[in-house]
């Protein structure tokens, strides 16, 4: 996409300090760190969110995303990680440009777990959103 930065990185045309690559994926260190080390990995074909990803091109980010931290931890030794993923404006997606941010993570360094980003259940009771989803089991 044309104006798109992620893309623009990918072609080259914006400098990136790349930390993994593959014929699929590039990795690179986010220039606004979270944390030490904090890396956004992104598909090298343009999709604005998850929905327009196959199964076969979300497999192989998995694997990106495995090797990426395999990385991160054998390089700066992080005590964990945080990997998060924004879909869609309402979930916080700045860049239409689907990607992934892990988060190395470092004993009390001050963040939260996932479970920090959002806390409103909504007023469904749990068995009500359940029966949602025609009692799938």
């Amino acid at each position: 996409m044309e104006n798109c930065i992620f893309c623009k990185i990918v072609n080259k045309e914006v400098p990136n300090y790349t930390v993994y690559e593959d014929d699929f994926v590039l990795a690179f260190l986010d220039i606004f760190p979270h944390s030490k080390g904090h890396t956004v990995i992104i598909p090298k074909k343009h999709f604005v969110d998850l929905s327009a990803m196959t199964e076969e091109e979300w497999q192989k980010m998995a694997v990106a995303l495995k090797r990426v931290e395999e990385k991160l931890q054998t390089v700066l030794q992080p005590a964990g990680f945080n990997i998060g993923i924004n879909d869609q404006p309402a979930g916080g997606q700045v860049v239409p440009h689907v990607h992934w941010h892990i988060f190395p993570r470092w004993e009390k360094d001050g963040g939260g777990s996932v479970h920090s980003i959002i806390k409103n259940p909504g007023e469904l009771k749990v068995e009500e959103v359940w029966k949602l989803f025609g009692k799938s089991s």
